[in-house]
């Protein structure tokens, strides 16, 4: 295979995640980040899962500190220009990520393949922004990623085949199972889930159920493993919101249309856990 060193951007939960996982099977990983702050933070995060695997009898601490001596953090684009696979993990915002997209570009090698985690924008609109669109692709982790199993491999018109094949040679070296998706907004899982979880916003609105009762029924009628108010609770409100409001922009079908109580409540600042209230109380529970 020819990838043999993965740079990271972005190490918050996703980015975290990939880097961490990368760095288990085997890979050199550099990770950057805006500021020290913030990769200190998210190196910390990627230690403090390792020494929860141990812990847990998951993982011998050789193979932790070897991951850990695998792994790099930095603030320099530059310490990335000797990559063979960048994957950017930053945040949903388009002109964002075309900053970040120019900057990589002008260090990393021609033969190196870019990729984003993107869970909502199209990767045609992502790879133009490049310059390798036949060198682009989507590689869609899912959290938390080092337990999830899913990535969605995502490829445009342009999309190299030699790229779709090394990626998903990596995948699978990540111990993780790549399924191929057409570049639309959503791919395959949120093009499902995300209408899900707004009717079931739209369910309560409408007193079809209290969210409890709404949460217990769709675990033990369809043998979920969580109801929707606690996924979106998981994932966050204004994740959803916004990856919501992408896909209506691009469908314009009233399934992928946020509802209002959505939006509201993330006007009022209620993420979900990582704000400690959304649809349920966590400062409660």
């Amino acid at each position: 295979m020819a990838i043999r060193k993965v740079g990271v951007l972005g190490c918050g939960l996703m980015g975290a995640g990939i880097a961490e996982v990368a760095a288990k099977a085997g890979f050199d990983v550099v990770v950057r980040e805006v500021d020290r702050v913030l990769i200190e933070k998210g190196l910390g995060r990627i230690r403090g899962s390792l020494d929860k695997a141990v812990e847990k009898g998951k993982l011998e601490a050789a193979a932790r500190d070897a991951a850990l001596e695998r792994l790099a953090g930095t603030v320099d684009f530059t310490d990335l220009a000797d990559c063979d696979l960048v994957i950017e993990a930053i945040v949903e915002n388009l002109e964002e990520k075309k900053r970040v997209y120019a900057a990589i570009d002008a260090v990393l090698g021609e033969g190196a393949i870019l990729a984003s985690n993107t869970s909502s924008l199209t990767i045609t609109q992502l790879a133009m922004s490049s310059r390798r669109p036949e060198r682009f692709v989507g590689l869609h982790f899912f959290n938390p990623v080092p337990v999830m199993k899913l990535v969605e491999i995502v490829r445009t018109l342009l999309t190299d085949e030699r790229v779709l094949a090394e990626v998903t040679e990596l995948c699978r070296a990540l111990g993780k199972t790549p399924v191929a998706c057409r570049d639309n907004s959503g791919f395959i899982v949120n093009r499902l889930l995300v209408p899900y979880l707004l009717d079931a916003v739209r369910a309560f609105e409408e007193g079809v159920g209290s969210i409890e009762d709404i949460d217990e029924g769709m675990k033990l009628g369809c043998g979920y493993p969580m109801g929707p108010f606690t996924l979106i609770d998981f994932v966050g409100l204004d994740t959803t919101y916004s990856i919501a409001n992408i896909m209506f922009e691009e469908y314009r079908e009233k399934r992928f249309a946020p509802p209002p109580l959505l939006k509201q409540m993330v006007q009022a600042g209620r993420y979900g856990r990582k704000s400690g209230r959304g649809f349920y109380d966590y400062a409660k529970r």
